[in-house]
């Protein structure tokens, strides 16, 4: 297990709340991940994702959502998008008075998408985007797109989508993408629903997305 402690960051406008995983030899870059609707920052596929990247010396921030800071269980109620995307905001700052490298920011469903959309009114934010079962549509109802902010997303996403998932299928998802300016690369799970991976394959799971991600980082373009 990587060597992660409690974390806690009261200077900004909104409480930073999580697990810091510190690498004995860090390479100087730090990803912050975050949960879906559902979750907090203790999600196993979190969890999993987070050593993977401590395993190659990244500095991981997994942090809870303010809508999860006031209330342990249930979904977040209506309107707190912006407050959520402050917390992003929030951990982002943190991370970069704790770390010298560049800062990735990620997340699971809803996670996912408040990180998409901070990072479209904030072009400058970060460096990459992790985007784990984008919620392009609520389950059967295709029409509803969540993807306004998409034209205005300047920073490169890699968009990880399992081939069963109800909020999106991977053809809507590659239609999607063709809304976006920036560079994006789409991983697909085979036979994954909305969750990514179960007990039995999380480890693998964890490993391909993180070793894609690390490949789409280190990307340059001829």
């Amino acid at each position: 297990m990587s060597n992660e402690r409690q974390f806690f960051d009261t200077s900004g406008d909104e409480r930073v709340r999580g697990f810091l995983h510190e690498p004995a030899v860090a390479n100087g870059d730090c990803l912050i991940l975050t949960h879906g609707a559902g979750a907090d920052c203790k999600a196993l596929l979190l969890v999993a994702l987070a050593e993977c990247f401590y395993l190659s010396g990244w500095t991981v921030l997994r942090c809870d959502l303010p809508f999860r800071q006031e209330r342990p269980h249930g979904p977040p109620p209506r309107g707190s998008a912006e407050r959520d995307q402050n917390g992003l905001r929030a951990a982002v700052a943190s991370m970069q008075r704790q770390t010298p490298g560049c800062i990735f920011l990620g997340g699971h469903s809803y996670g996912g998408r408040q990180a998409s959309m901070l990072a479209a009114a904030k072009p400058d934010l970060v460096e990459r985007l992790l985007l784990l079962s984008y919620p392009l549509h609520p389950p059967q109802r295709p029409g509803e797109l969540r993807t306004a902010h998409f034209p205005s997303l300047q920073t490169p996403a890699l968009f990880v989508q399992g081939t069963k998932d109800g909020f999106g299928s991977i053809a809507e998802i590659e239609a999607a993408l063709k809304l976006i300016s920036a560079r994006t690369e789409l991983l697909p799970v085979t036979g994954a629903g909305h969750e990514l991976a179960l007990k039995k394959n999380r480890a693998e799971v964890a490993q391909t997305i993180a070793t894609a991600f690390q490949r789409f980082v280190d990307y340059k373009a001829a």
